[in-house]
């Protein structure tokens, strides 16, 4: 996995010129245990983020913005990766508060973590069906490495690629071995308006059942980042840069940070309604990628839903 380069300024300003550097929710990145670290490959005027690709993103009709959609990244991530933290949700909440939501959707969040040749990737994914099919960002998965799926309760299980859409950003794993798992409720993106309360879940920094809320910033941002191919190597390193990836997204100001790629951003019945993909991350000179700034892109479920099916079919477009 790579992380931002500079991005190109103004003479004697501090101002960035063409698009704004955003970055995508990568997934976190750790390092395997061998000192090893991830390597840099600048891509035009960004390199590709740890796990998942700097994305090269048009955000809105007046500014164009640099996108990173590897919600996957970080050079190192604390130890507390390890052990999830308790679900911990209140049975009791009220309906359509912050912690309904979370009590209802947690135990269909997964932690995903890809094992490449010299480095780990962590994302996140919504699980589909009680034997373990799971959605997630196909960023999350391009490369080619050993996945390992952690549930909520801190279950482990291998599982295998089915299908991806690399088009689209969006990829389809099954959990090995499982039974009895709790499905999401895929809700309609289409009924999503401005200004209504969000809540997203996944693993950000590895720190697995985080739960963030906001509220939908914007509707339809043009997003455009690099897409990945996927390898056919087991042991290689994380995806490579391909074709650019268009999709219109639902912007949000709920934290997102590298690792939430592939988790769900839900409405307050908890149901699913877009797939958080990338953040707007300014970085500095010498910096490694940045965290969140209240400025998050999702693809919406309704998109998703389309492409599923496909997807079950072992279509790769």
């Amino acid at each position: 996995m790579t992380e931002n380069a500079d991005f190109p300024r103004f003479p004697g300003s501090d101002t960035p010129t063409g698009p704004i550097p955003v970055q995508s929710a990568p997934v976190a990145t750790q390092e395997a245990p061998a000192p090893l670290r991830r390597s840099r490959a600048r891509t035009g005027m960004v390199a590709m983020v740890s796990g998942a690709a700097v994305l090269a993103a048009v955000v809105g009709g007046a500014g164009g913005a640099l996108i990173d959609h590897s919600l996957t990244g970080h050079d190192t991530v604390a130890a507390a990766t390890a052990q999830p933290t308790s679900l911990g949700t209140n049975t009791t909440a009220s309906t359509g508060s912050v912690s309904s939501v979370a009590a209802k959707a947690l135990p269909s969040v997964v932690q995903i973590t890809q094992v490449g040749q010299s480095e780990e990737g962590i994302g996140s994914g919504v699980i589909l069906s009680s034997d373990g099919e799971i959605l997630t960002n196909n960023h999350v998965v391009a490369g080619g490495g050993t996945l390992t799926v952690t549930f909520a309760n801190g279950q482990k299980a291998t599982a295998t690629v089915e299908g991806t859409s690399p088009s689209s950003d969006l990829a389809l794993i099954k959990a090995q071995g499982v039974s009895g798992l709790t499905a999401a409720t895929l809700g309609n993106s289409g009924a999503v308006q401005v200004g209504q309360q969000v809540v997203a879940i996944g693993s950000p920094e590895g720190l697995q059942n985080t739960v963030t809320s906001g509220i939908v910033s914007a509707l339809n941002r043009q997003v455009t980042v690099a897409g990945e191919s996927q390898s056919n190597d087991p042991l290689a390193a994380f995806g490579q840069s391909t074709s650019q990836v268009t999709y219109n997204a639902i912007q949000t100001d709920a934290s997102i940070n590298p690792g939430n790629s592939g988790g769900p951003l839900l409405d307050m019945n908890g149901d699913v309604i877009g797939i958080n993909s990338a953040i707007y991350s300014p970085t500095s000179a010498g910096s490694s990628q940045g965290g969140s700034i209240g400025l998050g892109f999702s693809i919406p479920i309704n998109q998703a839903k389309t492409i599923i099916e496909q997807m079950r079919g072992g279509t790769s477009s």
